[in-house]
């Protein structure tokens, strides 16, 4: 994966992208869970996450104190020693990482997969229902992750050829 390309892309379709993800606040296809799931099944025939690895070089999950408990115990760690050596309470109270990319990406990898926070486990958040809900959610996303970027731009040929737009 070019990150740099992606970047390039991203900067010059990221408008017409957004603007078709504010149109779907307002008008939603009846079948647009279908769409959804047909466009992203495509998306990921095209897209291996070992080969960007963006969202972990770019992005810091929200570990939960549950997130928090499973990495800490996988790593025969305290919770207190975990939080103090890796992670750092944002401005909202929200533990996030002290260092981009993440401390477990290896390669490309996570080295703690298995027990990976539930944000990364969810992410780029593709089935979250109703897709229309999370708008904001993938207009951030855009930037980061070129699956989310590949699905929105697939999404929107569908809807601007298939239905009245």
């Amino acid at each position: 994966m070019d990150l740099e390309q992606f970047k390039k892309t991203v900067s010059r379709k990221k408008k017409g992208l957004t603007q078709f993800l504010k149109k779907l606040d307002d008008i939603v296809p009846e079948e647009m869970e279908a769409l959804v799931a047909a466009a992203d099944a495509t998306v990921w025939q095209d897209t291996d996450c070992t080969k960007c690895a963006n969202c972990c070089k770019t992005m810091t999950p929200t570990y939960t104190k549950a997130d928090v408990k499973r990495i800490s115990t996988h790593m025969r760690m305290t919770p207190k020693a975990f939080t103090e050596r890796w992670l750092y309470k944002d401005e909202k109270g929200d533990w996030m990482n002290k260092t981009l990319p993440c401390q477990f990406l290896v390669d490309n990898m996570c080295s703690i997969y298995e027990v990976r926070p539930a944000d990364c486990a969810e992410f780029p958040h593709h089935n979250k229902q109703p897709f229309d809900a999370y708008n904001d959610t993938f207009t951030q996303n855009l930037n980061y992750c070129p699956a989310t970027f590949t699905l929105v731009e697939r999404l929107k040929k569908i809807v601007e050829r298939e239905y009245e737009w």
